[in-house]
Parts: structure tokens; sequence; C-alpha cells
């Protein structure tokens, strides 16, 4: 008889369950309804799919998202399992015949979205059948205080009273302790039957740095790490599709995927980029991918997301293979007064529930001194222990030398009691580098005894210091409009004029590099690599449905010389090794006989600028061949906007190629040109007045404009 072990290894490939999974799925198969918390990549699927191998009957699975399921039927397939969907993205004739393999009992796992789940045709189509397992994935959108919150997700607890016999699995990588008592008395849960695996994912190397020039650290970023696979999130469809032609233009391998795009658009980047014909995906923060792609070596998150849940959630998706990979978070306080204008359309208990949301995300970007891992897990109500996780920018980072702060922190503390405690920092700043804003001189804060005493500290300086205060326990914020107030602890501080201990400005920091912990032949890689791509392109589907990169790694670092050999390599199961063992078997013997290498045993693996703005955006855009209006249209901008951009290009050095396309911008008479040009000639192009009174006013500053980049363009 199978056992969920033997399940495990013939099928899937694998050697040994990873955390909680074997816990889990006896569990289920004892009949006991069982909620599930783990990573994103810790291998949840599993621990339905190894049950429906063994329960009579059918397991349902309820996910929202259509393309996971797609990507989760096409690797039960790949095993040998029998799986469909049903949903709208398939024909009726697929749909008709998926709905006859259920009823004829030949169909062990049925993926459904919740909508789809909640309709007189499918509750029709399951009171045929005999339904062993109800399993709702992403059961975090159940909860009105998890991060994703959907309303159909709540009318579920409608299928299980339909089915009473069927034993109910609900699994999540995103659930705070309030979210996990909120789906189990949604579901009617016991206690008893919760399990929770570590958050900790080790693999992944953790980055926060500070966001100044976005499009150039993102450049720099990539260049370090070509060829490899990639997501970068942003926060609008506009910037999506701005940076993913950006980024086309500098010769990257990528694509846009948002909600906006046409369905077979956003499907077809979609199908490219976990097929390897592309690298980068650039990403709304606000939809969720549904990709389970494991060899995503790196995400980025262009701008700021919306919660510590959706955050984990998108670095989850790097590293699936439990290779190493980078997570690199760009922060700014301005892409948190973006977040709370939108949050700030909200009203009651939603609106609430976001703003609680982004505070933690925001303590948790703005803190330099803490291991990442350290306020990340204890959000999710785990505790970790390690003093230094050696995988994180705060933990590798050289340490800087503190230096006595004490006098500025008690003039911020000071200006924060004096201004009664009512305001933010933006304020406490302004009133302490004696600013004459209309809301300090209304409030009579220009009379105060800390108003203009810090003016030896720009503005960022005065907030870096503020929010190091807040780290410290000195400062605390409350409420919508993150009002500071001074702690008892501070107010000790400054009765006892304690030394404080920390830094004055926010320099960058110099980080060590994480050493690669790979160590395999990588021209073999690069060979496996190429043949699973020819092989998959043949089946027409995802390179990693045959291999993951995991398993190529460890072809190529122990040479397997037997179909034995391969049967050891991690995610090789029975079916694969039957349709693809002795293809990857031929291309290795060959290779190792060329170079007289022979197999390794296998063991445990050792742990091992100035582009960013806008206007040198938009003039290399121009120069690579889009048009004036083109670019009008792509930023929603009048084509003088854009004219201005090119002239500051112009202006940094830069040249502007393709002069007839600025020649028709113009509608001056060939004579008017040369005045115009000659003006130029004769008093420069820095500035526009001098040329205008020249001309007597005859040549409109709109003219002028498109004359100048014809002047520094000849």
């Amino acid at each position: 008889m199978p056992t969920p072990a033997s399940i495990l290894k013939d099928t899937f490939g694998y050697d040994s369950f990873r955390p909680l999974q074997r816990e889990v799925i006896e569990n289920i198969l004892a009949g006991r309804d069982t909620l599930a918390i783990m990573p994103t990549g810790g291998g949840k699927s599993l621990c339905y799919q190894i049950p429906s191998l063994l329960l009579d009957g059918l397991t349902l699975v309820v996910s929202p998202l259509i393309a996971l399921m797609k990507d989760q039927v096409e690797q039960m397939r790949a095993s040998g399992v029998p799986a469909v969907m049903l949903n709208s993205s398939l024909p009726a004739y697929e749909y008709q015949k998926n709905m006859d393999l259920v009823r004829s009992g030949a169909v062990k796992l049925l993926y459904l979205a919740p909508e789809t789940l909640l309709t007189p045709r499918i509750f029709s189509l399951l009171s045929q059948i005999e339904l062993a397992l109800l399993t709702i994935d992403e059961a975090h959108c159940i909860s009105e205080w998890g991060h994703d919150f959907r309303p159909e997700y709540r009318q579920i607890t409608e299928v299980r009273q339909r089915y009473p016999k069927a034993t109910c699995l609900a699994l999540t990588a995103t659930a705070t302790p309030r979210v996990r008592a909120d789906i189990k008395s949604s579901l009617q849960f016991s206690d008893s039957n919760e399990f929770i695996a570590s958050f900790n994912r080790p693999n992944l190397f953790i980055d926060v740095r500070p966001k100044r020039d976005a499009i150039g650290q993102t450049l720099d970023f990539l260049k370090e790490r070509k060829e490899q696979s990639g997501i970068i999130y942003c926060f609008s469809r506009r910037q999506v599709d701005e940076l993913a032609s950006y980024l086309e233009m500098k010769g990257f391998s990528v694509r846009p995927y948002h909600a906006g795009l046409d369905a077979n658009q956003r499907k077809a980047n979609q199908e490219a980029f976990i097929r390897d014909d592309v690298q980068i995906i650039v990403a709304t923060i606000a939809f969720g991918m549904g990709i389970n792609k494991p060899n995503v070596r790196f995400v980025i998150h262009f701008d700021l997301p919306k919660s510590i849940e959706g955050y984990y959630q998108e670095i989850g998706r790097a590293g699936r293979d439990d290779l190493p990979a980078h997570c690199l978070l760009l922060y700014n306080y301005s892409d948190v007064s973006k977040q709370r204008y939108f949050i700030n359309q909200k009203e009651g208990n939603e609106k609430r529930v976001a703003t609680e949301h982004l505070d933690a995300l925001v303590r948790y970007a703005e803190d330099e001194i803490n291991c990442r891992r350290k306020p990340l897990l204890t959000y999710f109500g785990e505790s970790y222990e390690a003093e230094n996780c050696q995988n994180c920018d705060n933990c590798t980072t050289e340490k800087r030398e503190q230096t006595d702060i004490t006098i500025p922190a008690q003039k911020f503390l000071s200006c924060v009691k004096r201004t009664g405690e009512r305001f933010g920092a933006v304020h406490v700043t302004g009133v302490l580098r004696g600013s004459k804003r209309a809301k300090i001189l209304q409030y009579g804060h220009d009379k105060l005894s800390t108003y203009g005493i810090g003016s030896e500290l720009s503005r960022p300086q005065w907030k870096h210091l503020a929010r190091q205060l807040e780290q410290m326990g000195y400062l605390a914020k409350e409420g919508e409009f993150q009002v500071l107030h001074v702690t008892p602890e501070g107010m000790d501080a400054l009765r006892k004029r304690t030394q404080i201990m920390g830094h004055i400005q926010e320099d960058s920091r110099q980080r060590r590099k994480v050493p690669e912990k790979l160590e395999y032949d990588q021209s073999l890689f690069a060979i496996l690599r190429q043949k699973r791509k020819n092989l998959a392109d043949e089946a027409g589907m995802p390179p990693y449905i045959i291999f993951s990169d995991k398993t190529l790694v460890e072809m190529s670092a122990y040479y397997p010389q037997s179909l034995e050999s391969i049967l050891k390599m991690s995610g090789v199961g029975q079916v694969k090794l039957r349709r693809y063992g002795q293809d990857f078997l031929r291309e290795i013997k060959s290779y190792c006989a060329e170079k007289g290498i022979s197999e390794k045993e296998k063991t445990v693996p050792r742990p091992r600028n100035n582009s960013g703005r806008r206007y040198m955006i938009v003039g290399e855009m121009y120069n690579a061949g889009e048009s004036i209006q083109s670019l009008a249209e792509r930023y929603q901008v009048q084509t003088s906007t854009i004219l201005n951009h090119l002239a500051k290009f112009a202006a940094a050095g830069n040249p502007l190629k393709n002069a007839s396309e600025l020649q028709a911008q113009t509608s001056l008479s060939k004579e008017k040109q040369e005045k115009a040009l000659s003006a130029f000639d004769e008093l420069g192009t820095d500035f526009l007045k001098p040329v205008f009174d020249r001309l007597n006013g005859e040549i409109s500053y709109e003219e002028l404009k498109i004359m100048r980049l014809i002047a520094v363009s000849r």
C-alpha cells in the first residue's frame, strides 16, 4: 500500500518532508479539519496533493488565482496525478470535458475559483460524487483583518455545511494571530488542529535601501544579475509600463504584467516568463500574480507594498527552489505619503485596518539596527532568537560608529512637547529649522523657544533623527496623522539629560557581499538548462515543470551516471524519471566523458545616478526612436512638458538625435527659424528670456523651447 512517504518520493521525487508537511498530511488522513500556516515556498501544495492520492473520493481545491490553478494542474499532470480545473478561462468544450472527467471518477484533484464553486452547476456536479477533502488555499482571504480580504471567501462556509463528511483544510502563507483566529472562527475549526510552520526563509537575502534614484539603483542591481529570473513590483500600472519599456530599451529581457493589460497579452507575458523566454516581469503590487516559478532569483520592490503580509508574500515568490535569492525593497517617505493618500479615501474599519498595516510596514522599513528577520517573524507571532542571521542588510552591514546625538535629540523631544504633542515630524522639523510656513505662524510656533534652534541639520537629517528616537523608544507615533508623543522614557531622558548615541546623517551603507552558496559545474548546468528548454518547448509547457533549477544544479554538482543516481536528485520522481531521465542522462554522460569527470556521491550540500531622473528616461527613450507625441501620451502630459525634459537632458551634456522629429514640432517659417537659431548662437541656450527679448517677442516661448532643442542638437 502506498504511504505519504512513498508518494513523496515516487511521485514527486523528494527524499524528505519539509517542516510540518507530514503532521498536516497525517491529520488530514485522520479526518480532522486542519489549519496550516506555512511560508510561501514552504510546500503547502503537497499537504493536499499527497492526501488526494490516498483518500477515496475527490479533493477540491479553492484558489483565487486562475494562473496558479493552471500552473498546479500542469505540474500534477507532469507528475502523473490526474487533475483538472474549472474556471472562466476555459472554452466551453474543455469545461464540459473536465466536468465529465470529474463525474466519472477519473480525477483526483479539482481546482476551482471561489465564485465558480458557489454556483448551482458545480453544486449539482459535487452532489453526484464523493467529496473527500475541501481545501481552501489563500485562506487569509476569509478574514476581514487579512491583507487581501474577499467577501466571496466568507461564503465557503456554506459549502462546508452542504458536505459535512468532507474534511476541510485551510492553507495560507500570511496570517497574523488575529487573522488565524478569524479563519478558525469562520470555518468552526478547533484550536488543536492548527499547524504553524516557521515563517523564516533562510535562503532569502532581505535588503532595504533608501530610495534615492530608483531607476539607477534598479539598473545597477540588474546588471549584477544578468540572465537571472526576477520580479519587480511597482505601485501603479503606469509605473509598470514605464519601467518595463525603459528596461527593454536598456537591453533587458522584460515584460509588463498588470490587470489593465488585455487578457491575452497578460497571459502571453506570464507564459513567456514562466517558460524562461523572458527573464524579468514588472508587475503591480496590487495584482496577485499566482506564479509558482521555483527559480526566481530576485524580487525588487520598486515602490512600497501595502502591508507586511503583502511584502512577505511577494518576496516569498523568490527562491522557492531553496537556492539563494535576493529581495530588495527601495524605501522613501514619499511612497508612504502616497499610500496614506489612498488609505484616506477609505472609511471605517477598512481604513483602520489599512492604516495599521502601513504603520507596521513603515516601522519595519525604517529599522536600521535590528536583524530584518526579527520584526518580520514577530509580526506573524514567531520569535527569532539568533543575534545575526548573516543574510539581511542590517546583519551584513559594517556597523557605523555611533556618535553623541544628545543635544539634537533633546532639541527634537523638547520641540515635540512645546508644540503640544499634536503634530508630526514634518511640522516639528519646520519649527526647529525656523520655517515661516503658514501653519507654523498660525499656531504661534514661531514664538517658541525651540523655534529656529535646529538650522544646523537638514530636513532629511531631522527626519532620520526622529526615526531613530522612535526606534529607541523615546518617541511614539499615533493615529491617522502620525502625531508624535514623547514617551515616559523620553521624558526621563530629557529631565536627566541622558546621553543618547546614534547617527546624525543617513549615509549610504557599505554592505559586504554575501558569498554565493552554489557549487556546481556551470557549463554542464547551461547544457542541461538548454535541454530542459528544448523539451519544454516541444511539449508546450514551462521549463520548470520538467525539472527545477535546483534539480539541474544537483545534476551539475554530482554528475549522476545512471538512472538510479538520477533518481537521487531533488525533484526527480518515478514518472519524471521515466519521461526525462534518459534525455538528461545522455547529456551528463557525454559531458563527463569529454571532460574525464567521474560521478560524485550525493551528500548534504555545504552551506555556502543620474539615470533615474525623469528627464534622463525621456531623453534616452527619445534617442532610441520614440516620438515626442508618444512620450507625451505615455506620461499623460503636454508635449511642452516633454520638450522641457528634453531640454534638461541636453543641458546635462547628452546629445539629441532625430533632428527631423524636432523640426516637425515647429510652425515657424524658415526665416523666423533662422532668426531664432542666430539668437541662440549669440546668447546661448541656458535661458529663453534673453532670446525672447532680442527677437522683440515675435516668437512665443513655446516655439522658442522647440528652437532651443534644434539649436543644441545641431
